[in-house]
């Protein structure tokens, strides 16, 4: 629910500067095709491969939304995220358990109320006429 939500205030976003619904939906689209490509793991790869920092691929994967949710997930059924390898060693050692599952849930929501209120505010502001 709260990554729909999240979704939901981009979208009132996109909507509110868009002066077209061909370029709301390309820029749509294009958001989301960015979420996906650094949630990918050939990104991922590329960037371990090109020597970034460690501490730049664990804040891409926790400023993205799509990637807060799958690691989330995987928390619930996994606690230990075996299936993450490494980074979830680095992920727990900084926010634990109980604060990444707070952190999953309040940075979408807040996130996507900002979008929102960003949105509201830009569309009270143009040219209602």
């Amino acid at each position: 629910m709260v990554l729909a939500w999240c979704f939901l205030g981009i979208g009132i976003l996109i909507s509110s500067i868009a002066h077209s619904v061909d370029t709301a939906q390309g820029t749509a689209f294009a958001i989301w095709l960015l979420f996906l490509l650094l949630l990918d793991l050939i990104l991922l790869g590329f960037m371990v491969g090109a020597q970034f920092s460690p501490t730049i691929l664990i804040l891409i994967a926790l400023i993205n939304p799509l990637q807060t949710f799958r690691t989330d997930s995987m928390l619930l059924f996994d606690p230990q995220l075996i299936l993450l390898g490494s980074t979830a060693y680095v992920i727990l050692d900084h926010f634990g358990q109980i604060g990444y599952l707070i952190w999953s849930f309040a940075y979408p929501f807040i996130l996507g109320t900002g979008c929102a209120i960003w949105g509201y505010w830009l569309f009270r502001r143009g040219n209602l006429a």
